[in-house]
């Protein structure tokens, strides 16, 4: 599976340096190394089997990395665009080895970013593949997998509206889930209204209900018996508002790893004391309570202060409010959505 990173502040601003590849652990390295502290298995007395870590966090991500940071660039020089909107940046190839994507992060800084690098399970190792995917002010980006997407892909293109559709670029499942769950949000309105922002609550309900409708048209193309369980972990946000899930629907197994903190970006901010690695930091001039509220959404954490890092349940979200809040809630999962068939 793929590994990504979100960081969400209304008054904070990040280096992306420091939270995408300082760190000995940032996403930047989860190419080829992991740390899942507090994964747990269904019983909270086992811990989850070292098969089922290797197959819900797949080992190598190196199929390219994307990334989508907020900036008020656009507003600053058109008279008729307000608040920040993302700009993307997508290569093929791992994050170490891209000379643009370093360049980038050393010198960008943001109050809202979504990176991911990519795990390619049935589709083309191309840059339009990769994550995030940009839908006006609206970014959505996805770890794991919808279970014979090619059976259910017409089904789903049916109920996507037209300019969802055609913003669709590449092949993946996870767009396609992107432009139906901008849909769901949108009531069809198209891209006259990816510009409006929406609730929390509208926003965990599009999500919701995109699931949903992945898991019915399973069940009707490949019959109850077949469908087999989806991993998906995943994020949408307006630049000013988040919402993640991490669910899985299988009476038992686990989805990928998913994990949130509200004090490690002062760790992973050079201005602050302290270091993700535990180094000196001999840049830091500023107290770190004068940090501002923010939230880490990511498959794993930065830093090696575990504490700071709260595991999210399986079928649960993470819903961050414009002023900083944060709400951790259950997803509504009927029973029926259990998919009968073992993940490969």
């Amino acid at each position: 599976m793929c590994r990504w990173f979100a960081y969400l502040s209304e008054t904070e601003e990040c280096l992306l340096e420091d939270v995408l590849v300082t760190p000995a652990h940032s996403l930047s390295k989860q190419v080829h190394e992991h740390y899942l502290p507090k994964l747990l298995s269904h019983d909270p007395h086992e811990l989850t089997t070292e098969h089922e870590i290797t197959t819900r966090n797949r080992l190598f991500n190196v199929d390219g990395v994307g990334l989508a940071w907020y900036t008020s660039a656009r507003a600053d020089f058109n008279a008729n665009s307000q608040g920040e909107r993302p700009a993307l940046y997508k290569d093929s190839q791992p994050p170490l080895n891209d000379t643009n994507f370093r360049s980038i992060c050393a010198n960008t800084a943001t109050k809202a970013c979504f990176a991911h690098i990519r795990a390619a399970t049935a589709t083309a190792t191309t840059a339009v593949n990769n994550h995030p995917f940009v839908f006006g002010r609206h970014v959505f980006m996805h770890n794991g997998v919808v279970t014979d997407f090619l059976s259910i892909r017409r089904a789903m293109c049916e109920l996507i509206d037209d300019d969802a559709y055609a913003n669709i670029s590449g092949s993946t499942d996870s767009e396609h889930f992107a432009a139906l769950y901008m849909t769901e949000l949108t009531n069809g309105k198209g891209k006259a209204s990816w510009d409006e922002q929406y609730s929390t609550a509208e926003m965990k309900a599009a999500l919701h209900k995109t699931m949903g409708t992945v898991v019915k048209l399973q069940r009707e193309k490949l019959g109850g018996d077949r469908a087999q369980p989806n991993s998906l972990n995943v994020a949408a946000t307006d630049g000013s508002q988040l919402v993640a899930f991490r669910c899985y629907n299988h009476a038992v197994e686990q989805p990928p790893s998913l994990y949130y903190s509200t004090k490690a970006g002062v760790t992973m901010n050079r201005k602050y004391p302290d270091h993700p690695d535990g180094k000196e930091n001999p840049m830091a001039r500023k107290k770190s309570d004068e940090h501002g509220r923010h939230v880490i959404v990511a498959s794993e954490p930065s830093t090696y202060r575990k504490e700071d890092w709260i595991l999210i349940e399986k079928n649960h979200c993470v819903m961050v409010e414009k002023n900083g809040d944060v709400v951790v809630e259950s997803v509504e999962y009927p029973e029926e959505w259990n998919a009968t068939v073992n993940s490969s």
